[in-house]
């Protein structure tokens, strides 16, 4: 039996507890079945991953508008969206013993023009990708009634977490989502209360906690993923980070998960825009061990949790392996492409493939070609968004 730190237990600041400090961390799926709903597969994948050994299961980014997705095959979960399929998902990534969070996500201006949804924006600043800009759409600047609105759907969205049986939701502040817009002087060009200062351009993410813990049971958690920086010149910084995390310790946060990036310079696959390389995200740890002499008072023993994305997609029981002595190699996916779009693109296909083949008893790690997986996602995607164009259409008739 292995006795690393990695396998003690956690208890959260709400009193809760993390069977061990290994966490399984967000990615897209893209596998709703009709009406945005979680079905068959994802709850198949979720067993897979509940039997894995990780304390902590964190799902791919849930929307809590359905007029505005990450992808066409995404989940939402509304105010008024029956439970039944949700309440089955949490109950098979709960097996395992593992506590299971719901990301809760908008995508603000990052939507695919091809899916006709609505892209609201701190600012009419739209996605500069070159050649590739025009797939999405130019956004609308919000104002003050859908700044509120959109507050509401992230409390409603995670009460409704809570009651389908999920134990915390993680708020999704990364990635150059909404709330992520919102912090970073490159997409908030606002000189409202909403932006210009720091503490103004974090004013949506802090009103967001709020108003989710307001919603929740205290022992339910409640995390946020934030950008440790944009990795892009006049972005959101590292000191933006360490600022807007002191001020989230001030709040009922459980756990903070740092990332990095955007579309625009997408870092979490270790590509940025302002010069800097990574080497499987080792910034970002460095990072947070930095944060955790910062944030002593919350952080005093340094990073809490580790969390694994793409090498659960390799190696789904991961954790079990490591605890009974093993090594095992999970080399993500890697594509080394001139169009840097485009290789993140297949990146991500190879990645969606793998996780539509992972079923239990069915976790072997096949090879697959990434153009052609590219290739296979495209025509998925141009078939899941004439479904979700229908649903879209018939929900707003």
């Amino acid at each position: 039996m292995n006795s690393s730190p990695l396998f003690s237990p956690l208890t959260l600041p709400n009193g809760s507890l993390l069977p061990n400090r290994l966490a399984k961390a967000a990615m897209e799926e893209n596998m709703a079945e009709a009406g945005q709903l979680p079905g068959a597969a994802l709850h198949a994948l979720y067993r897979v991953w509940a039997q894995g050994g990780a304390g902590l299961i964190i799902t791919g980014n849930v929307m809590i508008d359905g007029r505005a997705l990450t992808g066409p095959g995404g989940v939402v979960l509304e105010a008024d969206t029956p439970l039944e399929r949700f309440t089955e998902w949490a109950t098979a990534a709960r097996s395992g013993g593992a506590q299971v969070w719901m990301q809760i996500n908008h995508p603000g201006r990052q939507v695919r023009a091809s899916m006709g949804g609505k892209a609201w924006a701190p600012s009419s600043v739209a996605l500069n990708l070159g050649k590739h800009s025009k797939l999405f759409v130019q956004p609308k600047a919000m104002d003050e009634a859908e700044i509120a609105e959109t507050v509401g759907r992230f409390a409603a969205t995670a009460q409704a977490a809570e009651r389908a049986g999920f134990t915390g939701v993680q708020i999704h502040a990364a990635h150059g989502y909404l709330l992520s817009q919102f912090l970073s002087p490159l997409t908030n060009q606002r000189t409202d209360a909403w932006g210009a200062s720091l503490e103004n351009r974090a004013r949506l993410l802090l009103d967001v906690v709020r108003a989710v813990r307001a919603r929740v049971a205290p022992g339910f958690a409640v995390a946020v993923k934030l950008n440790s920086a944009d990795f892009q010149r006049g972005g959101f910084s590292e000191s933006d980070a360490k600022q807007v995390i002191l001020w989230l310790n001030e709040l009922a946060v459980d756990l903070v998960e740092l990332s990095g990036g955007s579309y625009e310079s997408p870092a979490m696959q270790g590509r940025t825009a302002d010069g800097r390389t990574l080497a499987r995200e080792a910034y970002f740890l460095e990072f947070a061990k930095e944060l955790a002499a910062v944030a002593e008072q919350v952080l005093a023993s340094g990073v809490a949790v580790v969390g694994m994305a793409t090498a659960r997609a390799v190696a789904p029981d991961l954790p079990v392996r490591w605890r009974s002595g093993e090594d095992p190699a999970a080399q993500g996916p890697q594509v080394e492409w001139k169009d840097q779009l485009m290789a993140a693109l297949a990146r991500m296909a190879l990645v969606k493939r793998r996780l539509r083949t992972l079923r239990p008893g069915r976790t072997a790690a096949p090879r697959h070609s990434p153009f052609v997986s590219l290739l296979i996602d495209q025509l998925r995607m141009k078939r899941l968004t004439r479904r979700y164009r229908r649903w879209h259409s018939a929900r707003a008739a």
